[in-house]
C-alpha cells in the first residue's frame, strides 16, 4: 500500500482569483481556437465546449444546435450507419461531429463503416470507462494505423503516465476524468477516482510537453466549473449534465406533480446497459445511476448562459481569449 498525500483539488475547492484588465467587455473575448495535433495534419477551429457521448447529449439534435457555435458533439455510438448518413444529409455537420466507438473488434468494423461515410468527418472518440488497460492502449495503435490522417480522442483516464501513454500510441486527444460525472457512480461502486481539477492540471501539463491534447470530461455543474477547467489546463471541456433536460437530447419525458422532467442516465448504469445489451454480465455492477432532470426546453439559452460565464471568466482576469485563460489564472 502506498498513500499520496499531495493536496488534489476539485472544482469546489477553488476559485479564480480577479486581476487587473484591459478588456472592457465580454464582447471583447473569442473563444474559438484553431488547434494543430501530434499525429495528423488536419487542423480544427471551433469553441471547443463538447456534448458528451451519452444517450440523452450525444443526439444529432444537440449536434446540429450546437454547430450553429461551431461546438463539437461526440455522438452516442449506438447510431447505425444509415442513421448518420441520413443526419448528414439532413443538415448535421460532419467538421463538428466525433464518431465514438467501442473497443472491440464489432466496434471497429462499425467505426469503419461509419467513417466511410464522409471524408469531412475528422474525429474518432475511442470510449471506455477504465482507460488503464493494456488492451485499449493496444487498440488505440490500431486505430491510429486504421485512420492515420484523423483526430482521435481516447479515454477516459486521470493521471499523467497513462496521458503520456495513449498520446504516444496514437491518441490526439485524452479524455480526462475517472468518476467526476454526475450519473457516476464508479467511485463508490470501486473506490476508484481522481479530484477532477488536479487531474486536468497534471494530465494537461504531460500531454502539452507531447503536443498533445486533453478534453476534461465530467465534474461541471455550472458555467464557472466549465470556465475552472479551461483554466486548469484543459483544452476541450465535455459535458453530460449540463446538457441534459433538453428537447435536443431527446429523453424520456416523465410528468410528477404537475412539472415536466427528463430521464439521465450514466453510459455504465443498469437502464444503458439494459437498452443496449440487454441487461448486465452477471461478473459487473452498475456504475452509473438514473436521475431526473428538470425539463428545460431548448437548448439555445443554456449554451448562451455557459459560453457567457467563460468570456466573463477571461474579463476578470486579463484573457483576451480562451487560448490565454489558463495562462492568465491564478486560483485560491
Amino acid at each position: 500500500m502506498r498513500i499520496d498525500d499531495d493536496l488534489k483539488l476539485t472544482f469546489r475547492d477553488v476559485l479564480i482569483r480577479p486581476k487587473r484588465s484591459t478588456l472592457k467587455s465580454r464582447s471583447d473575448v473569442s473563444l474559438s481556437r484553431i488547434f494543430k495535433f501530434r499525429h495528423t495534419k488536419i487542423e480544427w477551429e471551433g469553441v471547443p465546449v463538447v456534448a458528451a457521448n451519452m444517450d440523452t447529449t450525444g443526439t444529432f439534435e444537440m449536434a446540429k444546435a450546437l454547430q450553429g457555435n461551431n461546438m463539437l458533439t461526440c455522438l452516442q455510438k449506438f447510431y447505425s450507419v444509415k442513421e448518420i448518413k441520413k443526419a448528414i444529409e439532413e443538415g448535421m455537420n460532419p467538421n463538428n461531429i466525433a464518431v465514438t466507438s467501442g473497443s472491440t473488434e464489432e466496434s471497429l468494423e462499425l467505426l469503419k463503416r461509419k467513417m466511410a461515410l464522409s471524408s469531412d468527418l475528422k474525429f474518432i472518440c475511442l470510449d471506455v470507462a477504465n482507460g488503464y488497460r493494456e488492451d485499449f492502449l493496444q487498440f488505440v495503435r490500431r486505430i491510429r494505423k486504421e485512420f492515420n490522417d484523423k483526430i482521435i480522442i481516447a479515454g477516459n483516464v486521470a493521471t499523467r503516465e497513462m496521458t503520456e501513454a495513449l498520446i504516444l500510441a496514437g491518441a490526439d486527444i485524452v479524455k480526462v476524468g475517472i468518476g467526476p460525472g454526475s450519473v457516476c457512480t464508479t467511485r463508490k461502486v470501486a473506490g476508484v477516482g481522481y479530484p477532477q481539477l488536479s487531474a486536468i492540471s497534471e494530465c494537461s501539463d504531460a500531454a502539452h510537453g507531447l503536443a498533445g491534447h486533453v478534453m476534461s470530461d465530467g465534474g461541471c455543474t455550472s458555467p464557472g466549473d466549465v470556465a475552472k477547467a479551461f483554466a486548469a489546463g484543459a483544452d476541450f471541456v465535455m459535458l453530460g449534465g449540463m446538457l441534459a433536460g433538453h428537447d435536443e437530447g431527446k429523453g424520456k419525458i416523465v410528468k410528477s406533480n404537475g412539472s415536466k422532467y427528463i430521464e439521465f442516465y450514466g453510459s455504465s448504469s443498469l437502464t444503458a446497459n439494459k437498452k443496449h445489451y440487454g441487461g448486465l454480465s452477471d461478473y459487473r455492477s452498475s456504475e452509473g445511476r438514473v436521475v431526473r432532470v428538470k425539463y428545460r426546453g431548448k437548448i439555445k439559452d443554456t449554451i448562451s448562459n455557459i459560453l457567457g460565464g467563460i468570456r466573463s471568466s477571461c474579463t476578470y482576469v486579463g484573457a483576451p481569449s480562451l487560448k490565454q485563460l489558463s495562462k492568465c489564472t491564478t486560483f485560491v
